[in-house]
Formats: structure tokens, C-alpha cells, sequence
């Protein structure tokens, strides 16, 4: 029932931001968690943020101080807000989620294209 919409993606520049974004179709508070995960070519997905219903976020060591995940619950929306962005964080982002029932629901993906 809960579908994941994801967008923003594009190409930016090295040191450069963007802010990709997760529109739930039911309300986030129906969520356990909301994440961003990615993946690159020959990778394998890898997690790199989340952010619980109480607001408590976490992140993977190599975007910390970099990506800021949020959420804005009047839109049923997640984001991520991706600053000072490398080559290296190319990649696929995903949006993921865990409801209520404990089913993990994925987004579609946006690509993300960081140019040296």
C-alpha cells in the first residue's frame, strides 16, 4: 500500500549541492524509519542515511558533515540535502522505508552524477 516516489536527481559539479527528495503516499508517521541508500555501478547498495520517527538521524562515516537527512511530515515528504558532493557519491539513491507492519518498501531511485 505504502509507495515511495523518488526525484531531484541530476548532474552537479564536484562541491557542489543538490537535494534529492522521497514522497511517501501515506503519512511518514505511518513509517518506522525512512533511509537513502545508493548504488553505484559494479557496487552494492549501500546505506547512507536515516532518520527514525523521533527525528534521530544517523549516517554512513563518509557523508557525515556532508548530507543532512529530513523529513517534512506535511508533505509526506523525506529529503536529502547533499553538500560538497565528490565524484565518489555518483550512485543511484534510493529512498527506503520500513512501515508499520514491518514491510521494507524502496523507491524507484534518482540518479545522482557528481562531475570532477
Amino acid at each position: 500500500q505504502v509507495r515511495l516516489v523518488d526525484a531531484g536527481g541530476g548532474l552537479v559539479q564536484a562541491g557542489g549541492s543538490l537535494r534529492i527528495s522521497c514522497a511517501a503516499s501515506t503519512s511518514i508517521f505511518d513509517l518506522k524509519i525512512m533511509a537513502w541508500y545508493r548504488q553505484a555501478p559494479g557496487k552494492q547498495r549501500e546505506w547512507v542515511a536515516t532518520i527514525a520517527k523521533t527525528g534521530s538521524t544517523n549516517y554512513v562515516d563518509s557523508v557525515k558533515g556532508r548530507f543532512t537527512i529530513s523529513r517534512d511530515s506535511a508533505k509526506n515528504t523525506a529529503y536529502l540535502q547533499m553538500n560538497s558532493l565528490k565524484p565518489e557519491d555518483t550512485a543511484v539513491y534510493y529512498c527506503n522505508a520500513v512501515g508499520l507492519s514491518g514491510a521494507t518498501i524502496w523507491g524507484q531511485g534518482t540518479q545522482v552524477t557528481v562531475s570532477s
